[in-house]
């Protein structure tokens, strides 16, 4: 017979949520694991989740990130209804750069340019099946792959690869079956093809 039966609902299951959003801390988690392994529920639970939050690797970025007038509203939503003050607001940020569109399905957002050295860092989105134009490397460039799957000719990249392209060297085909995000620091005097 299970001791927990007539319990009602495991009362770890809202731990369940923060533990698939990878919110609890290392001890939180390691305690939270053992007790998944015992408790059917649970597991139940986090096996219904983990395709859900699997599935914001596509989504936008700036969709997930609230803004700072939504964080301090659920802040104090959550407070009046738990009786506890209300978290500090989220850190200040300045105003995220707008999505530009390069073109078909590929946008990106400049992080930083220096004119000086003829750099920039930009933030790169490839919706499913968009690709890159053919390019020339005017210098060393460096991708960093966040999420989705990109293609660099053969080479195919997964999420935290890293790709360096040296200069003078080319990329005749760049393109992402899945849709993907990468951050680019390159050249501004790139030459496309």
């Amino acid at each position: 017979m299970n001791p927990t039966a007539d319990k009602g609902p495991c009362g770890q299951q809202e731990l369940v949520y923060l533990y698939v959003l990878g919110s609890l801390a290392q001890d939180e988690r390691a305690a939270l694991e053992q007790h998944i392994s015992l408790c059917a529920e649970c597991r139940g639970e986090l096996e219904a989740l983990r395709p859900i939050v699997d599935s914001f690797v596509y989504w936008p970025t700036d969709i997930l990130r609230p803004g700072r007038s939504l964080w301090d509203r659920l802040a104090h939503r959550i407070a009046a209804e738990t009786g506890t003050q209300p978290l500090v607001s989220a850190p200040h940020r300045t105003a995220d750069p707008d999505w530009e569109e390069a073109g078909p399905g590929l946008f990106y957002k400049v992080l930083a340019e220096d004119t000086a050295s003829a750099r920039v860092s930009l933030l790169v989105r490839l919706e499913p099946g968009a690709s890159y134009p053919p390019h020339t490397h005017a210098g060393v460039e460096e991708l960093h792959l966040l999420d989705g799957e990109l293609w660099i000719d053969d080479k195919k990249l997964y999420p935290g690869d890293y790709n360096r392209g040296e200069p003078g060297g080319s990329d005749s085909r760049v393109w992402s079956e899945t849709g993907c995000t990468c951050v680019l620091i390159t050249s501004t005097r790139d030459s496309l093809r």
